[in-house]
């Protein structure tokens, strides 16, 4: 067995890892220019990976323009070769660039000093749409105050996608009849725990189709998967004061179950990185994985018969509950962007209902929006092949289940350190590389003393 080699981190550098990381409605409001406002905006955000979204929010962004006499730049930032995390970067330390800018997972905590506090816009959409999860809360405050508007767009969540004819002759279960394309909570639904999961695992891999849940510790996605996975049998690594928790019978409990989970994933997991599952799914070697619907969406395109036969739902249940990682992102303003009053309209005419839906259709339900009573979208249960296969994506009042934040029971600058490092994962790549649980405690319970002393 080679060890791995890790280096402390700082709270600072770890914060620099996330940015330059790989990781009843009312009418929209109406921008009243004043002598403060410069008559233009520049707003930049996620280069959507659904390319005909991005032209149906522009056309938004230039209908409120037009209504308002405001010029608006609107820029699409990729993620790709950490585009959208440089330009964070670079924009905080020159103090200027784009007036609006997107953050996602830790990063409006990274840069709320420098945010303007929005919670008059988020506050008056609450009013309108009802609460926000848990988790969009977590990331989204700051000491209190809202740095960044939760929003639809880019959001999404990692629920399980599996092959349903795979299951049924796997484990004789029909995951159509846990979770169908129907707002109804069925009894069979509560069969679905991670006791259930190791049980199918088991059977999956004697039949050549394992489930593809990778640990290494260049994926998101195994972030998301081992960090939900620990949540929902509530061992958490630290508390909300920042003790160091690593070392209690819960956390003891879920390294017995992922040691025994992880003998039964495919050999190449350490390796994964997060296209990984998708081309396990796509190809037919995989009959489950973590995901949100874009394996499905190009299974669509390049294997349609293999995309009618994926079914989304939530993740299993666990002694916490149904946890479903979830990815958020927000829109910020910068303290120095010169028309704060108009930036902060926009955004509330994005943020309407119908004006969210509008683009929730080209972006084939991919985004999930901030606002619980926004589960009901059309474009779910319409989607197809089969119809219904992403009904069950966002997650809804009848699922008992709830969005969950990767270790989120800490302080978020000790959050951000555990999500930047791959704890998580790293947790169940040690497993797999044959340490026993005493081992990873005691590594985890090392690594966690380092990010507080840093």
């Amino acid at each position: 067995m080679q060890k791995q080699k890790m280096t402390r981190m700082t709270r600072r550098r770890a914060m620099q890892v996330t940015a330059g990381a790989i990781g009843a409605a009312a009418l929209p409001l109406v921008h009243m220019r004043t002598s403060r406002a410069a008559g233009s905006l520049k707003m930049g955000i996620w280069d959507h990976w659904v390319k005909a979204t991005n032209p149906v929010m522009r056309g938004l962004v230039d209908e409120w323009a037009k209504k308002n006499k405001v010029e608006v730049q609107l820029d699409f930032i990729p993620s790709t070769g950490s585009k959208i995390y440089l330009t964070q970067a670079a924009e905080s330390q020159a103090r200027a660039g784009h007036d609006i800018l997107a953050f996602d997972q830790f990063n409006a905590h990274q840069y709320g000093d420098k945010l303007v506090p929005v919670d008059d816009v988020v506050n008056g959409l609450i009013k309108q749409y009802g609460p926000v999860s848990k988790a969009t809360e977590y990331l989204g405050k700051v000491n209190g105050t809202w740095k960044g508007v939760p929003v639809a767009w880019g959001s999404a969540s990692l629920p399980v996608c599996a092959r349903i004819s795979m299951i049924k002759k796997i484990a004789g279960v029909d995951v159509t009849q846990w979770y169908p394309a129907k707002p109804v909570r069925t009894e069979s639904s509560e069969e679905w725990t991670y006791a259930k999961q190791l049980e199918i695992a088991k059977k999956a891999k004697a039949a050549g189709h394992p489930f593809a849940l990778g640990c290494g510790s260049n994926s998101t996605d195994a972030n998301q998967t081992w960090g939900a996975t620990f949540g929902a049998f509530g061992a958490h690594l630290m508390d909300a004061k920042g003790n160091i928790t690593v070392d209690s019978d819960p956390v003891k409990e879920c390294l017995d179950y992922v040691a025994q989970l992880v003998s039964h994933l495919p050999p190449e997991q350490i390796s994964y990185d997060d296209a990984a599952n998708n081309r396990a799914l796509i190809s037919g070697a995989a009959s489950m994985i973590w995901n949100p619907p874009s394996a499905w969406a190009v299974a669509k395109r390049d294997k349609p018969e293999i995309a009618a036969d994926c079914w989304t739902f939530p993740n299993p249940k666990g002694k916490m509950g149904r946890l479903v990682p979830h990815r958020p992102y927000f829109w910020g303003i910068w303290q120095w962007a010169q028309n704060q009053s108009a930036a902060k309209d926009l955004m509330t005419f994005l943020m309407q209902r119908e004006n969210i839906e509008k683009c929730a259709v080209p972006a084939a339900g991919y985004d999930i929006p901030p606002f619980l009573s926004m589960s009901d979208f059309p474009v779910w249960s319409e989607i197809e092949p089969p119809k219904g296969t992403v009904y069950n994506y966002p997650v809804r009042p009848h699922h008992n289940a709830e969005h969950y934040i990767v270790a989120s029971s800490a302080p978020v600058e000790m959050a951000v350190q555990i999500w930047s490092r791959y704890v998580f994962p790293s947790m169940a790549a040690r497993l797999v590389q044959g340490q026993k649980p005493k081992q990873v405690i005691d590594w985890a319970a090392q690594e966690l003393e380092g990010f507080r002393r840093g």
